[in-house]
């Protein structure tokens, strides 16, 4: 990911004399014009176009594309674009990010852009000693183009129904709240993969190699443990549905899931962490979740 790869290097060097300038229309994939001189020492933000769309906060997930460029004041070398891999990035605004891209995002609605220069006042002296041990390039800011399309919905809405699986409940509130997961029950776990549709999303469906941003809760049948669970931090992202990144039991469901859809999957052993255990899941566990497909791209 292009946001995710630059974001590891982001540091700055001297005093440049104006900000670098941005052209081309939103939607395009923009050009910038680098000032002479050496590279900014400190950040900034401006906004670029305000959009007109919907306001974004903190918290937010948004779809985005996105153009970096690394200004060393000789080269400026663009590290990459969305516009290039045609692949549109999902980005969550939150205090992991420097807050001039916090400010970017705040004041700028979706359908517009703005710029910002990362530099290393963005940083504490404890991640740029990190970054250099890490051996990243800590010379250069960098220049980020973000133009916003859209955001994530927090959670999945809609007419939920009972999934009609023996031994499980779901709840759902409703609006942005998570889903509450129930699986005490001494009924006998099922032998195949159960993928039932609670609120069927509008959106298309996730096709393989596709990424797929989620919510869920994770619980072990019959004891109602959870193991884990998403809600209260970021939306999960996989990569490459379909492709082995995950227990096949998620591959199976999620390939195919309508995006909006909240799903409640159980999944048997075979199809889980089998014999093996991990971390908090014993070995031959049955495992059930409730899903939020919130996106794909």
């Amino acid at each position: 990911m292009i946001f995710a790869a630059a974001c590891g290097t982001q540091t700055g060097g001297g005093e440049a004399a104006s900000s670098p300038k941005v052209t081309g229309n939103v939607g395009a994939k923009p050009s910038v014009t680098f000032p002479q001189g050496n590279p900014a020492s400190k950040s900034s933000m401006e906004v670029l176009s305000p959009g007109s769309g919907a306001s974004v906060a903190k918290g937010d997930t948004v779809f985005v594309n996105l153009s970096v460029w690394s200004w060393d004041g000789k080269q400026n070398t663009l590290e990459g674009s969305t516009y290039d891999t045609k692949k549109t990035e999902p980005i969550t605004v939150n205090d992991q990010m420097p807050k001039v891209m916090i400010d970017g995002f705040g004041k700028t609605k979706l359908g517009g852009r703005f710029m910002t220069v990362v530099a290393n006042d963005s940083y504490t002296s404890q991640e740029l000693a990190q970054a250099k041990q890490n051996g990243m390039d800590t010379s250069k800011p960098r220049v980020f183009v973000f133009d916003l399309i859209s955001t994530l919905p927090k959670a999945a809405t809609g007419k939920a129904t009972d999934p009609g699986v023996k031994g499980v409940t779901v709840t759902s509130p409703g609006g942005d709240a998570a889903p509450t997961l129930t699986t005490k029950s001494s009924a006998k776990p099922p032998a195949k993969l159960i993928n039932e549709t609670v609120i069927e999303g509008t959106g298309p469906e996730v096709k393989k190699n596709q990424s797929v941003v989620v919510h869920y809760t994770g619980k072990l049948w019959g004891t109602d443990k959870q193991f884990d669970s998403s809600w209260g931090k970021d939306p999960f992202t996989l990569q490459g549905v379909g492709t082995g990144q995950v227990i096949k039991g998620w591959d199976q469901a999620l390939e195919g899931a309508k995006v909006g859809s909240r799903l409640l999957l159980v999944i048997p052993p075979n199809l889980g962490y089998g014999d093996t255990p991990s971390g908090a899941i014993p070995a031959k566990s049955t495992l059930v979740f409730v899903v939020d497909v919130l996106g794909a791209y």
